[in-house]
């Protein structure tokens, strides 16, 4: 299959481009957001304990996640993807090169590094407030696949993070007109790739929604300080990991290592580890209240 001739340009109003990109982190910060009070609102899920926040104060956390996601994405991004770029504040030649960790228009993000901003968001609003930390991720949890679907979606629409070289039916050759206008050649080469993308749109995304609902609204588990944030870190950890197996590896990882593990896959172990561990926990204490 040739790759469609996405626009990643929605719109243009005058010098300022409206990308798909950018309104992928919208929608799903505010869809995520509307879920989060729905949570909140619906006291049942959490009794015997109760919501660890009122809506007003999850109003005002909203801003600071937006933050984290933002802050912690991009620092994550050249922390583990282009530490060359922290070198350039020092050494660049020109204002713009110094200025490139702020040059968010440029692209480059990670999810690791935004997934953090979003703890110490939640740490800092937690002690704040006096607020249950592990209730309030457990409130956060399950909105996040939603921000995932659509940002992965996007990375389809741009044409980026493709997968490895593959011969299956629905393989993609991520080459056409417009990134060839717009490069003069093809970064992902005139072959048929796995499109990575969309199997991290339907893992982290569908799939890890529906389960974290599951275990929201069937399972009554938020009445488990930490279950639920639990579920996301290893579900996430896990789907990351699999689907590192057939996306294009990174170029940053030491060369001993390149070719056994990649950045997304180390990255991830942590989530892995700390979430059976908040499970463990979690499973073994009766319902305590969340606030």
């Amino acid at each position: 299959m040739i790759f469609p001739e996405f626009d990643p340009v929605l719109v243009q109003l005058g010098p300022l481009p409206i990308r798909w990109y950018a309104l992928a982190y919208v929608a799903g910060i505010v869809l995520g957001w509307m879920y989060a009070a729905r949570l909140l609102k619906t006291e049942r899920l959490w009794s015997p304990g109760r919501p660890p926040l009122t809506t007003t104060q999850l109003d005002d956390l909203v801003l600071w996640i937006t933050l984290g996601i933002i802050l912690g994405g991009r620092v994550g991004y050249v922390l583990f993807y282009e530490p060359a770029i922290l070198g350039q504040i020092f050494t660049g030649e020109t204002l713009g090169e110094r200025l490139q960790l702020f040059q968010l228009w440029t692209g480059g993000m990670s999810f690791h590094g935004g997934f953090l901003g979003v703890v110490l968001a939640i740490i800092w609003f937690g002690r704040k407030h006096g607020a249950n930390l592990l209730s309030i991720g457990d409130a956060i949890a399950p909105v996040v696949p939603l921000g995932l679907f659509f940002v992965r979606c996007a990375n389809f629409v741009n044409g980026e993070l493709w997968g490895r070289p593959t011969d299956v039916p629905w393989a993609i050759r991520f080459c056409n007109e417009r990134i060839l206008q717009t490069y003069g050649m093809c970064p992902a080469g005139d072959v048929a790739r796995h499109p990575s993308q969309l199997y991290e749109a339907a893992l982290e995304g569908l799939l890890l929604f529906i389960l974290l609902g599951l275990a929201v609204w069937k399972l009554k588990l938020l009445t488990k300080p930490g279950y639920v944030t639990g579920l996301f870190l290893v579900g996430y950890g896990v789907s990351r990991a699999l689907v590192e197996t057939v996306r294009e590896p990174d170029r940053q990882m030491p060369e001993a290592l390149q070719g056994v593990v990649t950045m997304g896959m180390l990255l991830s172990i942590p989530m892995i580890l700390v979430g059976a561990w908040l499970i463990w926990r979690a499973r073994s204490r009766p319902p305590v209240a969340a606030g």
